[in-house]
């Protein structure tokens, strides 16, 4: 694609995605009474059923077969299933407790956390620009520890968990559809879901179909509201570069971030504003640096120069 061209669908595609993403924390307030176990175990069960009728309408299900026997797939899906499930119950239960801001916060460090993980594992040479963006954020979380009295564990653990299974789902190759990807994760899980929602019932009930029409639809959708946000963000990855979907990543913590402070009015004292300061200004200056590496690796590639280090 050239540089100087976007998919205004890949655009769409990208903004839907993340607008999706940004709106979780309201749609799992809207499923009270139902708590971020019930919530996420209907999750886990309602994707892979979403995700069946998905293979089966696209007619995907002999490709899907054919990972079935890779055990290196089955292996790292596993994987990949349970660091997702942590990230889930975090994210849930951080959004149906007053911490909507702080597991904002999370998936603001989350690019950050990434580099970090290519570097330890992967070996990967960072350049100036990349160094200061992560010395800044290592800054931004001391700050932010310092002010919460405590390490902002929710948005550390959402980083963290959320980090490493993009780690995984890159080891996995792109013959992984984002579909199918999904399926084996949540197909792995059900077990686990289903001993939850038994737990559930027998401490205090579930409230699917107990809470009324409406929380029934709204907890039905579960998961087409889990599946969609992927397919778009797969759909949209194929049509737009990588800088420009790393602009609007920020858009689903931006509108989390408004939603907990404007809506919810979660407390924000100065600290913790230095802190979030800190970390815009980080990702401020990665993305600044990703775009003129971009746009010099583009320069030497048409010159007929080798990439630069």
């Amino acid at each position: 694609m050239p540089e100087n061209r976007l998919s205004p669908s890949g655009l769409a595609l990208a903004v839907g995605a993340y607008g999706l993403w940004g709106f979780l924390p309201a749609y799992f307030l809207l499923l009270e009474p139902a708590g971020p176990i019930e919530i996420v175990a209907w999750r886990i069960a309602l994707s892979l059923v979403f995700c069946v009728i998905l293979l089966a309408a696209t007619r995907a299900f002999r490709p899907f077969a054919a990972l079935l026997r890779d055990r290196r797939v089955m292996g790292l899906s596993l994987v990949a299933g349970i660091l997702i499930a942590i990230n889930w119950i975090v994210y849930v239960y951080g959004s149906t407790s007053g911490f909507v801001v702080e597991a904002a916060l999370g998936y603001f460090i989350n690019p950050i956390v990434s580099i970090g993980l290519g570097v330890i594992f992967l070996r990967e040479r960072l350049r100036p620009g990349q160094w200061a963006a992560v010395g800044i954020s290592v800054l931004a979380v001391l700050v932010l520890a310092i002010g919460y009295g405590q390490p902002p564990w929710i948005a550390l653990t959402l980083a963290f968990s959320f980090g490493f299974y993009g780690f995984i789902k890159n080891r996995m190759g792109g013959r992984v559809t984002a579909v199918a990807g999904l399926t084996l994760e949540t197909a792995w899980l059900v077990p686990v879901a289903v001993v939850a929602l038994v737990a559930v019932e027998l401490t205090g009930g579930i409230t699917m179909g107990r809470a009324g029409l409406g929380h029934a639809l709204l907890l039905s959708l579960a998961g087409v509201i889990t599946a969609v946000p992927l397919l778009l963000f797969a759909a949209a990855s194929r049509r737009l570069p990588l800088t420009v979907m790393g602009f609007i990543q920020y858009l689903a913590p931006l509108m989390q971030f408004a939603f907990g402070v404007l809506v919810l009015l979660e407390p924000m004292p100065l600290e913790r504003w230095i802190g979030f300061a800190l970390v815009w200004l980080a990702l401020a200056v990665l993305t600044a640096e990703a775009v003129v590496h971009r746009r010099r690796a583009v320069s030497r590639g048409r010159a007929g120069l080798p990439p630069a280090p």
